[in-house]
């Protein structure tokens, strides 16, 4: 079964991607994290995203689609990437995503992705 495991961080995660002082260990830990899941033959996708301010979002009002500059939602976590692992069970998907790299403030979503015949 396939799961995603949505990444979400705060905003001082996304600034640690490109500070030269918190680079390289943003990136090592993210980086072992998909050589483990690799290793373990259960990646199956997966994409980092920019920050949110590079976002347009589309909604419909009164029948026309509306732009907007930004994120669906201004919450303090926000979406900076994501997973898709092929594991056994909910169990299984839990336990990865628990092995993502500890930094203060992420959060990890997982939800069972939608099965097409």
């Amino acid at each position: 079964m396939h799961y995603t495991l949505q990444i979400f961080e705060t905003d001082e995660g996304f600034a640690a991607r490109t500070d030269p002082a918190q680079q390289a260990a943003y990136w090592g830990g993210t980086m072992a994290y998909l050589k483990a899941l690799k290793e373990a033959g259960v990646f199956v996708s997966g994409a980092g995203l920019q920050p949110p301010t590079t976002a347009t979002t589309l909604r419909r009002a009164k029948g026309q689609l509306v732009l907007h500059d930004g994120p669906v939602a201004d919450t303090k976590e926000l979406l900076g990437g994501l997973f898709i692992i092929d594991v056994p069970d909910l169990d299984a998907a839990l336990k990865w995503a628990g092995r993502f790299p500890d930094r203060e403030g992420v959060v990890v979503e997982v939800r069972p992705n939608l099965v097409h015949d």
